[in-house]
């Protein structure tokens, strides 16, 4: 299939119309990777561009600390765990307040002891770890992999989450000897992010085969798929398709 080459006015021309390469990829041609992951499809308001492809690049936000007062009862949770916990200036990285949410970033090495804290402390009483996940941020953060912690205080209906980040290939310590119900949870975020979690009782996948390669939920890991039988028609997989650029 031929392509018609693109016509671009040109301004030392008098605006009349030159030939130009087309942009993207062709029919039956592989599949091509983006430059970045934050280009196309991100923030195009305000143009007539409909196709999400306008060649806008996504601002990396920069977190930094909230200032105090922090606001409800997140003011109090920090200050009782600076009060229970020594190592607090060393071991928290920063405090974001976003969406009604408190996230405590902490140091890698410091999760457990600081899960702990949370957990035993009178005014604190976070005693139920409702989630671990993990979240990828290739290309915005040396220390890709986050893990996030969800703690639930039953005592007094309150909710914090901690983060700790890592780069790939690194690890942090399991809180499976302070919140049993981490157990799964850490094992599933092993499998799908590649995260090691050191201490751990029984680090294998639950999801995946045991001898599956790769964490298929790291943005970098191939698509792949099977074609699919639509109206007549093959659908190649997604790592197959055309990308427009």
């Amino acid at each position: 299939m031929s392509v018609e080459p693109q016509r671009l006015p040109d301004e030392a021309n008098g605006g009349v119309p030159v030939e130009a390469a087309p942009v993207g990829a062709d029919i039956d041609a592989p599949a091509q990777t983006p430059s970045s992951p934050a280009k196309g499809m991100f923030g195009i308001t305000g143009t007539g561009d409909v196709s999400g492809f306008g060649g806008l690049v996504r601002r990396r936000p920069e977190l930094v600390g909230t200032p105090r007062p922090y606001g409800g009862y997140f003011d109090e949770v920090t200050d009782a765990l600076e009060e229970a916990y020594p190592g607090f200036a060393d071991a928290i990285e920063k405090v974001i307040v976003d969406r009604g949410e408190l996230t405590l970033h902490i140091k890698p090495e410091r999760i457990a002891e600081v899960a702990k804290t949370m957990r035993d402390d009178e005014s604190l009483r976070f005693e139920f770890c409702a989630s671990v996940s993990g979240v990828d941020y290739l290309n915005s953060d040396v220390r890709r992999l986050h893990v996030c912690y969800e703690l639930v205080s039953m005592t007094y209906r309150r909710r914090v989450r901690l983060e700790a980040a890592i780069p790939a290939g690194a690890s942090l310590p399991s809180v499976t000897s302070v919140y049993p119900t981490a157990d799964w949870h850490e094992r599933e975020t092993y499998d799908m992010f590649g995260v090691i979690f050191t201490g751990h009782p029984n680090l294998t996948r639950i999801l995946m085969p045991d001898d599956w390669e790769g964490f298929p939920q790291r943005k970098d890991y191939p698509l792949g798929g099977v074609p699919v039988e639509y109206k007549g028609a093959e659908i190649p997989p997604p790592d197959q398709r055309r990308v427009y650029q």
